[in-house]
């Protein structure tokens, strides 16, 4: 059984939740989530551009901890992206939201 997972520090919650293609009703699209972590991970370190280790320090997980939450979080987006799927963002709950 894995283990639970730590708490994390998200600072960022998006107004808008929701991405798809356009032209595509939302009842005929397959739908991926990409978890609070996973955002906060990529807004980090693509959006503002810090590095691994210091983005890993702002949500208080290990370095190797972020790399699997990043490489997870651009899978997911990739695929969606790829596949025409609709893409929800947030949807881990019980994290640190300051």
């Amino acid at each position: 059984m894995p283990r639970p997972k730590g708490r994390r520090r998200i600072c960022f919650r998006p107004d808008i939740v929701y991405f798809k293609p356009r032209g595509v009703p939302m009842s005929a699209l397959e739908e991926t989530v990409v978890d609070d972590d996973e955002l906060e991970a990529l807004r980090l370190v693509d959006a503002e551009g810090l590095g691994q280790v210091a983005a890993a320090g702002r949500m208080r997980i290990s370095q190797p901890t972020l790399a699997r939450v990043l490489a997870s979080a651009r899978k997911k987006v990739a695929t969606a992206m790829v596949g025409g799927m609709a893409i929800r963002l947030g949807g881990a709950d019980g994290h640190d939201k300051r």
